[in-house]
């Protein structure tokens, strides 16, 4: 099953400086950032600034060139997270003919937000994230445990 997200906003990660894309769904129930490149967060936030650059840029060219074909961009999907990646796939129909394309989320995301597509992700992806987040919390919880030990704790272990 998916679920209808959109764009909440973008954000920098303060540990990172890395840009994040916020996405949401319209009950406030699931919230998924991504990490995205700095270029991809920059034609994401042009977009949802409503600024139109003098010249296409690539994600606009991308667009245009569906649209002249005939074609047009149904919807996004975040559809996998593997070792801390995220994978998505655009919808395209053209005619009677269905394609699914192999697409970084922030390239999806930028595509959907000119095509005015409806953005989804899946709700394995979902859970897969919430467990990290889970498991990142849990990481920090040890981490600060380890940073408060007294060197001396640790001579009181043996192998």
């Amino acid at each position: 099953m998916q679920v209808r997200m959109q764009i909440s906003g973008l954000m920098v990660d303060p540990v990172t400086n890395m840009p994040i894309v916020i996405l949401k769904d319209d009950d406030d129930r699931h919230v998924l950032p991504i990490w995205v490149g700095v270029f991809e967060a920059n034609a994401i936030a042009l977009r949802v600034e409503e600024i139109v650059p003098p010249r296409p840029m690539t994600h606009d060219l991308l667009h245009d060139v569906i649209s002249s074909l005939g074609a047009e961009v149904r919807r996004v999907i975040v559809s996998d997270l593997r070792e801390n990646t995220y994978y998505a796939v655009v919808e395209l129909q053209l005619g009677e003919a269905s394609f699914s394309i192999d697409s970084r989320p922030s390239d999806a995301l930028a595509l959907a937000l000119r095509a005015a597509a409806p953005i989804f992700v899946e709700e394995s992806v979902l859970k897969l994230a919430e467990s990290g987040v889970e498991q990142a919390s849990e990481a920090e919880r040890l981490r600060k445990w380890f940073e408060s030990l007294d060197p001396e704790d640790f001579s009181k272990y043996e192998m």
